[in-house]
């Protein structure tokens, strides 16, 4: 027996229930329309004219409103413009029933808030159509309406945690000098918390650090490696580590803990005001400018070096340029915010025109308002595509950094050793790869109430381990820096010297003795050289000009006694220290 296949009949899919305002002043009409959508399965409300169609509105909130043009009292435009206004965010489709034919009248139905229109005599199936399609437009509107509101939640949850980082960032940065009056600073994100960072620190021998980071990508993304980065240059800085000991270890720290591709275009410049000279490491970011006053000359400190967080610190690489400055030069340091800010044309800043604007600024001090100025008017006011970040630091004077470089803070002599002393003899190996001043100015450091004096006894330690080191093992000579020609020879020539050390040592030996409310810090210094005829310098003044010359008279002002023994190979300071309890 032949059995026919068995089909099974797929359940229509349920019919949306809408309510449905009619307005018509037409009795007939409104009852004839009111049939069609009632069998339709939905829910009718009926106006006579335009304000009960508006009364009605503010009363049921129908979703869809068949509205006819011309009504007494209230015309049907006037009543959509009303019901529009009431619906505010919320899509209300107003179709206008109308037995108008001219163009003019049918486009202001539309202008008037109408998203259709039909015409006279209603035909129930083109109505039908018109009401369905409508309430798919509203269901996708209330989709969009629902993601627009997640999003701005979203944005408002990111913008908290984007704060909260920030204050967080804040409180790590809180020790540092970024308001010394010798600095410029100009931090334009794109986000409340982003990518680009500007850190300053001073130095225990007196002079600053700065560095300026710039984070690939924007916003939080961008700004994770930013915390880690200034809590390395803060910690290592106020212990008197090396530029070059401070960026390998954020370029170790930034390996480990960001993805592949994340990394820290990044300048460090490391500004001595005693010794009137500037190192400079940069990697990945523009050139770095330096404006001489007195000639009005620029110079070029172009990148030599990869982006911080790139390769492995067995291939990083921390060489520096070494440059003399003069009281009132100026260097600049920027992101490539700056340089790559865009016009409306499309054209980027560039240093061509931050140069002009400097050459066109015979106010050194107003330069750096100059760039900002420029770079705004450039890239107009637009949509701002990337982080602007500048940073401008100026030689001045030490004592011209007042109570920023002063030794502030109470002191307690509680805890930690007082009466000490230790011998600390450095070879060869250790000569050419370490700095020994971190290490001792941290032992130091442990002493109740010395850490108010961090500056001055950094101060001895570097001068007199870097005479021990350059003068002693190495047989520099120092007159080789009287010109800023020199001065850079002379640094070549002790880079290549400390490379090739085989024999020599320095040796520190400290003693500290406790007094009522302070101390006696005894400090010997011995290297292997073949010392020096140093009585015909020992009444030597403070030196204040050049750049060499001036360490030992400097010490001597802050020692109750500096005095070398024969050969001129060991020198002994001794430094007396107080603390107000």
């Amino acid at each position: 027996m032949d059995t026919a296949p068995l089909t099974v009949a797929s359940p229509e899919e349920p019919q949306e229930t809408l309510r449905i305002l009619i307005a018509d002043d037409n009795d007939s009409d409104r009852l004839i329309l009111q049939t069609i959508v009632r069998k339709e399965g939905h829910t009718v409300y009926t106006a006579r004219d335009g304000q009960e169609a508006i009364d009605i509105f503010r009363e049921q909130s129908p979703d869809i409103v068949l509205l006819d043009a011309l009504m007494p009292n209230v015309d049907g435009f006037e009543a959509a413009r009303t019901i529009k206004a009431l619906a505010g965010d919320d899509l209300v489709p107003i179709i206008f029933l109308t037995s108008l034919r001219d163009a003019t009248s049918l486009a202001d139905c539309l202008a008037a808030g109408g998203l259709d229109f039909l015409s006279k005599p209603y035909n129930r199936i083109i109505l039908q159509a018109k009401i369905k399609a409508f309430a798919s437009m509203r269901r996708l509107h209330e989709t969009v309406q629902r993601q627009r509101d997640e999003i701005s939640l979203h944005n408002d949850r990111l913008i908290h945690e984007q704060e909260v980082a920030k204050q967080v960032f804040d409180n790590i940065a809180h020790p540092g000098c970024i308001d010394a009056p010798n600095i410029k600073y100009l931090l334009s994100p794109m986000a409340v918390f982003n990518g680009d960072l500007v850190l300053a620190s001073r130095k225990p021998s007196g002079g600053m650090y700065v560095f300026l980071g710039d984070f690939t990508g924007h916003g939080l993304p961008a700004a994770i490696g930013a915390m880690p980065v200034s809590e390395i240059f803060y910690g290592m800085a106020q212990k008197g580590f090396s530029l070059q000991d401070i960026l390998r270890e954020i370029n170790k720290k930034l390996k480990r803990i960001l993805p592949v591709g994340v990394f820290c275009c990044a300048c460090m410049y490391d500004l001595s005001f005693r010794k009137r000279s500037a190192e400079v490491w940069v990697g990945g970011l523009p050139d770095i400018l330096v404006y001489r006053k007195k000639t009005r000359v620029i110079e070029n400190l172009p990148s030599r070096h990869l982006p911080l967080g790139v390769v492995d610190n067995d291939r990083f690489k921390t060489e520096t340029s070494v440059i003399p400055l003069d009281f009132g030069d100026k260097v600049f340091l920027w992101s490539d915010g700056i340089m790559e800010a865009t016009n409306d044309r499309g054209e980027m800043f560039g240093e061509d025109r931050v140069r002009d604007v400097i050459a066109s600024t015979p106010d050194a001090d107003a330069i750096f308002s100059a760039i900002e100025a420029a770079v705004e008017k450039h890239a107009g006011r637009g949509e701002q595509d990337d982080d602007y970040t500048m940073v401008e630091v100026t030689m001045v004077n030490e004592e011209d950094m007042g109570e920023y470089f002063s030794d502030r803070g109470k002191s307690f002599l509680a805890g930690g050793p007082k009466d000490w002393s230790m011998t600390y003899e450095l070879r060869p190996q250790t000569l050419r790869e370490f700095n020994p001043l971190p290490l001792i100015t941290h032992l130091l450091m442990e002493v109740p109430g010395l850490r108010p004096h961090s500056g001055k006894i950094y101060t001895i330690l570097s001068e007199l381990y870097s005479n021990a080191l350059e003068h002693g093992v190495l047989g520099l000579q120092s007159d080789l820096k009287a010109s800023a020609d020199g001065f850079a020879r002379y640094y070549l020539e002790r880079t290549k010297k400390l490379s090739d050390l085989y024999a020599g040592s320095v040796k520190f030996h400290i003693d500290h003795h406790p007094v009522k409310d302070g101390g006696v810090l005894t400090i010997v210094v011995e290297d292997t050289g073949p010392g020096f005829d140093f009585k015909a310098r020992e009444q030597a003044s403070h030196k204040k000009e050049g750049y060499s010359g001036r360490g030992i008279p400097l010490i001597r002002t802050m020692c109750r006694s500096v005095r070398y023994l024969e050969p001129g190979n060991k020198v002994e300071v001794v430094f007396d220290w107080h603390v107000d309890v």
